[in-house]
């Protein structure tokens, strides 16, 4: 089965650039967030649904590889998709691509862990939301079929 992906278009705003005219390599991270927050939305479960849910997902970690710097004007898609899952942990991978070129300029992956958002205590949430854990489980499949 092949991993699915939703595409987020984006387009540097001027505060987000140096002098240079390049996208300050701290605001990366932020697009990843934007994305993320989109592939979420397109999954049925927005953010204000999961905290509803009493459900959170901090951040544990993120990784980013500058390739080709993004320049103001220019007009990116961020390929978002899910990597790994175990019920507990998510890692999600990202990829900036010129929208015409289709170049790779920037990738990386952000790490997850979903918590209860009174106690901000670990959950598994397999047990505790199944029907959300289905859709991280199906997106987490490789190829071949087999779950990460």
């Amino acid at each position: 089965m092949e991993k699915t992906s939703i595409i987020f278009p984006r387009k540097p705003n001027y505060y987000e650039t140096d002098k240079m005219g390049i996208v300050h390599h701290s605001n990366y991270i932020r697009w990843f967030e934007e994305a993320r927050i989109a592939y979420m939305e397109e999954k049925g479960y927005p953010y204000e649904k999961m905290e509803e849910m009493g459900v959170m997902i901090p951040v544990t970690g993120v990784d980013c590889k500058y390739k080709i710097p993004v320049k103001f004007g220019q007009e990116v898609l961020i390929y978002t998709k899910i990597d790994f899952f175990d019920g507990i942990r998510l890692t999600i991978s990202y990829e900036i691509r010129d929208k015409l070129t289709d170049k790779v300029h920037i990738t990386g992956h952000s790490g997850h862990c979903f918590v209860d958002a009174g106690t901000f205590r670990p959950i598994r949430l397999n047990k505790a939301h199944p029907e959300m854990a289905e859709i991280f489980t199906i997106e987490a499949h490789t190829k071949e079929g087999q779950q990460l």
